[in-house]
């Protein structure tokens, strides 16, 4: 692939039953130290073979250095062909680690979906939506340079036949804890542990990592703070276990998330934590995800949230650092929002680079005393449930997100009975001489009675099982005429193969924008005011997302969406002319070598002049950065000035800045001004630039200038071009 083409997705589905995952296991990231331009890292991994860096770093000639966590996006548009595209937007942004969010009814379905029905909040997690998936991601994976890493859910009632079907397909990681399915799913207890069980153990063997739910009863609680200690209890219940069947220590990965966030005092009651899980189980990983309990619609407020989220990361540790949508409050995954998450994971983390190099904590006080009280109130709980008689039965006794402080019990804890909830009672003991000639199966086998020499090999009996030969796997395509992928992709057809646009937010073609709006009202007229905006500008499915009062009177903030009724012709668009710019290097070792001077002001009647002080002074990287020197004739000036402050400073060029467009003044100036130029004979000794609002290259070469600036355009931008003119005119 590369980076100007498109995926075909009819092409990647094609022959899909005869794909075979070319790799199976967790790929964890090299890390450095390392050095990258100009700077040496501690915390940081090699840099992608194709990647879209920062903004900013088009100041630092476009590095990209990578932080040396795992990094997760969050993905569940609903439709699998629509989030494989967003799988590569995120993986040139950094994402090593694509989480599919399935939907969340799928956790009580007792059996493996075939074929991809639409997901609502997520996408059902079939053979073939993952299967297309990874098969996607090994494309991708080869252009960035780096393993990817997908993950999905074995939870819920099906969970065993999820995780086999996760090792048979090339799922590298999956979240597995029973606890989840119990607390938050009604899953019923023994059921749930069972089949844990039986998923961990088929988990082990493909080298998962695997990341466990205790986040949920933060996420749960009343209040998310007060829990602590059972996140401990609950992060100690699943990794033991997992370890005993057989999953190693370092892929054994605690979902850790700061309980608390703004305006609380975020770090004074998360930071402790942290301390606590991170010195209670040193063996394990850490998946660090940001608090999203407490989060709005508010996408700047969600932003601040997770950059607090990984300052504690940077503080402690954090092996996998998940990047969940700040639009998560809209329960809308739009595209834009992942990529900023990464965008803002990747900037604040390899900003905080070896943070710890140059701080230590404070033994005594308050943050050392308080990570102690919250592991001795979780020793406290975890004896309590032992006297109890163990999970289960604290279950029954509503220990677990309880909003209380452990040992303070609110009495709001989730409840539930070990003969109750989904799937009691489907557990059959086995028979004295039950044996299974398949890979992975957790528990007594009886396997020597039939063979011994495949005790630890039973599926040699059978001459090896869908683990071993995938041949074996029997692909069932999609059974729903109605609702496929095929027919998807033909109802949008025109904006794949055709020269037709339309934006969107999750799915092609879906026609969604939005709209920022302030105005100076109260909160309810702002919102009936804005849909009325919205219904005059023809949009359809108005829907107000964001509202924020800056004053019960003076002001309100709305943002807008809904769904335009047009397509956008490309064949009838006049693209600008993109002018390649110079890099920063070789513009300073031309102006070193060859001396240019520019004069430059407001022409005419213009008195705007902070543009062109922003293209001229070095504070604002500015051409002066360049090494070009430059005189500033002020405002309002005279265009036959320009012309003779060039010759009798003799500078190469000429920079005029004009605004004012009433009775198209602008265009006659640029015109005056080259006409001056030719009369005064030095035209074709000069450079001359014309910059502002309604200036485009087009007009300004039109009406006689070298070139033209418009919004947006950067010092560098005229610097680049007045070094590639002055070399044409000089035949350097």
């Amino acid at each position: 692939m590369k980076p100007n083409e498109k995926l075909d997705i009819r092409n990647l589905l094609d022959n899909l039953e005869n794909y075979r995952p070319r790799r199976h296991g967790w790929t964890w990231r090299t890390k450095g130290p390392i050095e990258i331009g100009q700077f040496k890292y501690f915390q940081a991994s090699p840099s992608l073979k194709n990647f879209i860096p920062l903004p900013s770093a088009g100041h630092l000639n476009g590095i990209d250095p990578q932080p040396d966590s795992t990094i997760t996006t969050e993905i569940a548009s609903g439709r699998f062909e629509d989030d494989i595209r967003r799988m590569r937007m995120a993986a040139y942004h950094g994402a090593d680690h694509i989480m599919v969010i399935r939907t969340a009814g799928q956790s009580h379905m007792d059996g493996l979906l075939e074929g991809t029905p639409q997901g609502v909040g997520g996408v059902p997690i079939t053979r073939k939506q993952v299967r297309a998936q990874r098969k996607a991601l090994d494309i991708i994976e080869d252009e960035v340079g780096r393993p990817i890493n997908y993950h999905s859910y074995v939870s819920g009632v099906a969970g065993p036949e999820i995780a086999v079907m996760f090792t048979e397909e090339g799922v590298n990681g999956a979240h597995q804890d029973p606890q989840y399915n119990v607390l938050y799913r009604n899953i019923n207890m023994i059921r749930s542990f069972v089949d844990a069980a039986e998923s961990k153990k088929v988990m082990a063997y493909s080298g998962m990592a695997q990341i466990d739910g205790a986040h949920n009863a933060n996420a749960t609680a009343r209040d998310a703070w007060k829990v602590m200690p059972e996140l401990l209890v609950q992060h100690g219940i699943n990794s033991v276990m997992s370890e005993r069947i057989g999953i190693k220590p370092d892929l054994i990965c605690l979902s850790t998330v700061p309980p608390a966030a703004p305006p609380s005092p975020d770090l004074k009651l998360n930071l402790p934590y942290a301390l606590a899980l991170r010195e209670f189980f040193p063996q394990y990983k850490m998946r660090a995800q940001m608090n999203t309990k407490y989060m709005d619609s508010s996408t700047r407020e969600a932003t601040v949230t997770h950059v607090l989220n990984l300052l504690i990361s940077r503080l402690t540790s954090a092996d996998i650092q998940s990047t969940i949508t700040p639009d998560e409050g809209r329960n809308v995954p739009w595209h834009v929002y992942n990529i900023e998450a990464l965008d803002t994971a990747k900037q604040a983390m390899i900003g905080m680079d070896d943070l710890m190099g140059m701080l230590e904590f404070k033994k005594d006080g308050y943050l050392f005393e308080t990570k102690r009280e919250i592991q001795e109130r979780a020793i406290l709980m975890m004896e309590e449930i032992i006297e109890l008689g163990g999970y289960f039965k604290a279950v029954e006794a509503g220990m677990f997100v309880d909003s209380g402080s452990y040992p303070e019990r609110n009495g709001d804890g989730i409840v539930r009975g070990i003969d109750k909830g989904i799937g009691a009672g489907t557990i059959i003991k086995r028979a004295k001489n039950y044996m299974a000639p398949v890979t992975a199966h957790y528990g007594y086998n009886n396997i020597e009675q039939f063979n011994p020499e495949f005790k630890n090999d039973p599926a040699k009996l059978i001459g090896g099982c869908t683990l071993e030969n995938p041949d074996l796997i029997q692909y069932i395509d999609e059974l729903d005429p109605e609702d496929n992928v095929n027919v998807r992709l033909d109802e949008n057809e025109k904006y794949r193969s055709q020269p037709t646009l339309k934006p969107e937010v999750q799915w092609l073609g879906d026609g969604v924008i939005t709209v920022d709006l302030f105005f100076p009202t109260d909160e309810l007229t702002a919102e009936a005011a804005a849909l009325e905006v919205g219904r005059k500008l023809n949009l359809s499915q108005v829907e107000v997302i964001h509202k924020e009062v800056l004053h019960p009177s003076e002001g309100t903030r709305i943002q807008l969406k809904g769904t335009v009724g047009f397509d956008i012709d490309i064949t009838k668009l006049v693209l600008p002319v993109k002018e390649e710019t110079l890099p920063e290097e070789d513009i300073m070792a031309y102006v070193k070598e060859h001396e240019i001077k520019v004069v430059a002001g407001t022409g005419g009647s213009d008195e705007h002049s902070v543009g062109m002080r922003e293209i001229l002074d070095i504070k604002h990287g500015g051409v002066e950065k360049y090494g070009i020197s430059y005189n500033y004739l002020g405002t309002s000036v005279p265009i036959e000035k320009f012309i003779d402050a060039a010759i009798e400073t003799n500078s190469q060029c000429v920079m005029i800045s004009l605004i004012i467009s009433h009775d198209d003044i602008h265009y006659k100036n640029m015109q005056k001004l080259h006409d001056y130029a030719v009369e005064k004979g030095v035209r074709n000794k000069l450079i001359l630039l014309a910059g502002g609002t309604q200036v485009t290259p087009e007009l300004a070469k039109k009406y006689g200038m070298d070139q033209g600036f418009s919004r947006g355009t950067k010092g560098k931008d005229v610097a680049s071009f007045i070094v590639k003119r002055h070399q044409e005119i000089h035949g350097h």
